[in-house]
């Protein structure tokens, strides 16, 4: 006897199940392209629980995310917001209003766009921090906000739990996408073509869709409360996220409880490679800080960049074979790009201050414009100018080898000092920068540095 579990077995009115949630995958397909076949399952199927909610235990975040602008996030949201049960747009709602919205059962959807003012910058985050834990409590039923109300300062107890769907720029903070299917958005190629959505000519369609919805919620509650569908695929907190979702396909029947399960394996997997890709940028953007600071520049040319990377003790961009191009691949994620030096427009790279945001909201907090100030401050220029005198010991290449007398005669210009005639023009062999002194292919600094 097969130990397989018959999942297409009729568990509620299966065919209507089954039927109601690929219409609802069409329908979404019709006005948006997701990266995956899966990305738009568990879309469909999310939608479908948070008509559920009373018979859960947990409430899975969908999350929607995209490196850049116009990549079709707010849009999913449109579409996603009159199949909800119940939307509540909270993105300008304080958080004592969001909590007092949540007493009914089941609670309404949060739904919040733009989330990247919200959890952008770690300045403003801090700010929001009542918002992340609501929602990171609001996961699991039973976690409620505890505050005092009333002219006498009565405790009381708020719930949290309920399903919310954030979309933004950028990732959402840790705690909040390791609770959610994470959905990640690109820019459509010009082959693929979705129909423009319109809110008073296709809302009533998925607002049809919705009344089906809730009436089809109302015939399974009894079987989803308690009910624990078997080989999920995934463990621990993937469980936790994917249980609610793989019960709803169980109850439609028909292909859904495998397309189910085959979403949850892929996504799970795609998000721990993702995971795995975050910490390894992080580490990059770790490095790429380090280097504008130690060297004390505001531009660096891509492949100096990558050379300065491959020098660093214990990295691993050697290895990687790190290279301009796929450096600026790993980048664009944070929003960085390569530019020109200057108004000539004739050097491409990368400046210092096109990274401030990425240090800002993904690096430890530290002081960022420590490294910037560096550039800016010309005594501080002065004085490292100062200290590099003749009995300075490095070990000077050909390349910048000049006598002594055009050596004694050229003048050095750092920050806003001048101390002589410097080539504006001329460009700094190792870093890329401009103002490299007369007879020199280096700044002295980059000669200590190419040589040591």
């Amino acid at each position: 006897m097969s130990d397989e579990i018959d999942y297409s077995a009729a568990l509620a009115s299966p065919e209507d199940g089954a039927q109601l949630l690929t219409d609802i995958r069409e329908t979404i397909a019709r006005y948006c392209i997701l990266h995956s076949p899966h990305a738009l399952v568990a879309v469909v199927l999310w939608v479908a629980a948070t008509h559920c909610t009373s018979a859960f235990e947990y409430a899975p975040r969908l999350v929607i995310r995209s490196a850049e602008k116009r990549s079709g996030k707010s849009r999913l949201l449109e579409v996603v917001d009159p199949l909800v049960h119940s939307p509540l747009r909270a993105v300008n709602a304080t958080v004592a209003f969001i909590f007092r919205s949540l007493d009914e059962d089941p609670p309404p959807t949060l739904l919040f766009d733009e989330c990247d003012t919200i959890f952008g910058s770690k300045k403003v985050a801090e700010q929001n921090e009542d918002l992340r834990g609501l929602l990171n409590a609001g996961f699991q039923r039973g976690l409620p906000f505890g505050r005092t109300v009333g002219p006498m300062h009565t405790p009381a107890e708020f719930s949290t739990f309920a399903m919310a769907a954030l979309a933004g720029i950028g990732r959402m903070p840790d705690t909040i996408e390791d609770r959610a299917v994470v959905i990640v958005m690109r820019r459509r190629k010009p082959s693929e073509v979705v129909q423009p959505y319109r809110t008073r000519r296709d809302r009533p369609v998925l607002e049809e869709l919705n009344n089906r919805l809730t009436d089809w919620a109302e015939t399974i509650l009894d079987q989803l409360t308690g009910y624990e569908p078997q080989n999920l695929g995934v463990e621990d907190r993937a469980a936790d996220v994917w249980e609610p979702l793989i019960a709803v396909a169980d109850q439609a029947g028909g292909e859904w409880p495998a397309l189910a399960r085959a979403a949850a394996a892929a996504m799970v997997a795609e998000a721990d490679e993702d995971e795995d890709a975050s910490s390894t940028n992080i580490k990059l953007l770790t490095d790429i800080k380090h280097v504008f600071d130690k060297m004390h520049v505001s531009f660096l040319k891509s492949d100096a960049l990558c050379n300065e990377l491959h020098q660093l003790e214990e990295s691993p961009w050697k290895q990687f074979d790190l290279t301009p191009s796929k450096l600026g691949r790993r980048l664009r994620e944070y929003g960085v790009k390569t530019g020109f030096q200057d108004s000539y427009k004739k050097v491409r790279g990368y400046r210092r201050d096109d990274f401030q945001d990425a240090f800002e909201r993904y690096l430890p907090a530290t002081n960022t414009s420590e490294g910037a100030e560096g550039v800016r401050n010309g005594s501080d220029q002065q004085e490292r100018s100062d200290a590099f005198k003749k009995s300075d010991t490095f070990k000077a290449s050909e390349n910048f080898k000049v006598s002594e007398q055009n050596r004694r005669s050229t003048p050095i210009r750092t920050g806003s000092d001048t101390f002589g005639r410097v080539s504006a023009q001329k460009l700094c062999k190792h870093c890329g920068y401009a103002s490299v002194p007369d007879g020199y292919d280096m700044h002295f600094d980059c000669a200590r540095l190419a040589t040591a």
